[in-house]
Parts: structure tokens; sequence; C-alpha cells
């Protein structure tokens, strides 16, 4: 989400003439990111994300505009892209594909508690199941065949350490997408990049509410698990070790498990996806670390903190699953 594409307020002007939304109050860039560049836009008839997409391509992104749509017209909160005066939900600006989503109440917690580990897993479990009659199909664009790519890529500036490291890891996903195991866990539409600061809470610390998930941008059809797997490998950590907060993973996975319960196949396939979860991240910030593209403000992760989420869930037993009561 940094500012690649520079758009002034006579660019925000002519684009809000093609919508209903009201003449242009402010445009402010949001820094934080590294993937698209988005505004927050206000108008006179209320506020908007403005997003141009730096590296999906029109024809790609139906997919992500669309799952939105159906996730907010179920109940899902999400951001709602909006309707352009010709009836389609995406348009161009600055040479860019572009979309205008609502901008949803609430901020993130940079520190949440069991309470919002609970509402988290709750809502991304009714997110899989509302999304389960989406009528398009997309592969997550950042998944093995991506590592699989990557991985060479970024090797020259590892150490050997390092290197070992992430060939044995991308190397056992391989083994493990082509057993039969992978085929049999549940899977459609999912968030795939569900980290504390995309997700959005109004009240307290002690008593929040959810305000809703954003970024869809990394979506594509993948097994639950995994979106699951990326989400307490962020939200249920210390962030100086990457251990888990037992407190946390334990609300975070029962609230999920209460909406959808997981399966027997998703038991057995837990370890293996929880570092599948950490092996992608690792790698997608290595990759922008060390191979970054220009922008006007770009601030690239330190990669070496999924290196050690890694190496913990590739040493350590994976804590089990909730599993359906007999």
């Amino acid at each position: 989400m940094a500012v690649f594409t520079s758009v002034s307020e006579d660019d925000a002007r002519a684009l809000l003439h093609r919508y209903d939304l009201g003449e242009l109050i402010t445009l402010r860039g949001i820094t934080a990111g590294i993937e698209n560049t988005n505004y927050f836009l206000d108008t006179t008839r209320g506020s908007y994300v403005l997003t141009l997409f730096e590296v999906l391509t029109a024809e790609q992104l139906p997919f992500y505009i669309e799952l939105m749509h159906h996730l907010a017209t179920r109940g899902v909160p999400v951001p709602q892209p909006q309707t352009l005066r010709d009836g389609t939900r995406l348009t161009a600006l600055n040479g860019k594909p572009a979309a205008i989503v609502t901008r949803l109440n609430g901020g993130y917690e940079p520190e949440p508690g069991p309470a919002h580990c609970a509402l988290a897993g709750e809502t991304l479990a009714r997110a899989h199941l509302a999304a389960q009659d989406f009528a398009l199909h997309q592969p997550n664009l950042r998944g093995l065949p991506w590592w699989q790519a990557t991985a060479p890529k970024v090797l020259p500036f590892l150490d050997a350490g390092q290197a070992a490291l992430l060939s044995q890891s991308v190397q056992e996903q391989s083994d493990f997408a082509a057993t039969p195991a992978l085929a049999t866990l549940p899977s459609g539409p999912a968030h795939c990049d569900l980290f504390r600061d995309n997700v959005l809470f109004d009240g307290t610390f002690e008593s929040p509410h959810m305000g809703g998930f954003i970024d869809f941008y990394f979506a594509g059809c993948d097994a639950w698990l995994f979106d699951v797997a990326v989400s307490v490998n962020d939200w249920c950590i210390q962030r100086s070790t990457g251990a888990f907060v037992r407190r946390r993973l334990q609300a975070w996975l029962q609230a999920y498990h209460a909406v959808r319960p997981f399966t027997a196949a998703e038991q057995a396939a837990w370890p293996a996806m929880l570092r599948a979860a950490a092996l992608r991240f690792w790698i997608s910030r290595l990759y922008d670390f060390y191979l970054p593209r220009p922008a006007q403000t770009l601030k690239p992760h330190d990669p070496r903190h999924f290196e050690r989420i890694l190496r913990l869930r590739s040493t350590q037993a994976a804590p089990a699953l909730p599993q359906v009561s007999a």
C-alpha cells in the first residue's frame, strides 16, 4: 500500500465524475504496505479508499473486487466496492487499474488480546462459509508455484544456514502438495493475508467490536487451513520470538471452530500448514527486501521475523486444533 503512482486532486475529481459519490473533499496517500497505491478519499457523500493496482492486472482484478462485493452483500464486514455510473466496479487511473471501496470504521490493534483474536477467528470462518458459492475462481497467486519460482531469486542473498532452511522448506511443501492429503482439505476463496493490520476494531480493548477485514488483494482460492495458519502466525505470537501466546491462539482457533469445525484431515495437515504460512511470508519479505520495486514511500518488512517463525514451526510441536466433540 505504498504510494507508487501519484494521484493529484484534479485526477481524483475527474475520477469521481465516473461515480455518484459526491464531490472531493480531501485526498491523502497511505504509506503503509508494499504492494498497491492507496489513498484515503473523502467526499461529500462519505469516506472511501482509492486503490491503484501496481502488480495485479485488469484481467485478474475482477476476482478480488467481486469477492468483496459478494461478501459484503452476505453481511461479512469488508470494504464495499463502489459501482461506477456504467455499472462496473473496476476502472483505470493514470495508466493503472483502479477501484474505490468504502472505508470501514475502526483501527487496527497492534497487540490484540484474546477477545480480538476470537472476533477475528469467528469472522474469518464466516467469510469462508459465505464465499462457498462465489462463482469466480483464481488460485492464490502467492502459493506454492510462486514460492518455487521466487526462492532461487533470493537464495544468493542468504547464508548457508538460511539457504538450507529455504530449500528444505520449499521441498517439503512441494512434496506435501503432491500427496492426496492436500486435496482433502476444505478450500475456497481465502483472504491469505489476514495480519493484524488488515483487521479493524471499534469499541474498547476490553470489549472490542469487529470493524471489518481489509486488503483482499492477496486473496485466492486455497485451503482454508492455510488462511487460518497465516492468521495465527501473526495474531497469536510474541513478536520478538514468534512463539505462540496460548490464550490468544486458543481464543482464535476455538472461535473459528465454533463456526466452521476443523476436519480430521485438517488436524493432520496443521503442522505442515503452519510451516507453509511462515514460508510464504519469509520468501515474500526476502524478495521485497533484496529486490524491491522503486516507490516514493516504501518500508520493506524485516524478513528475519518470518525466518524465526519458520524455524520455530520446524522444531517445535504444533499446538493441536480444536476437535469436534463426540
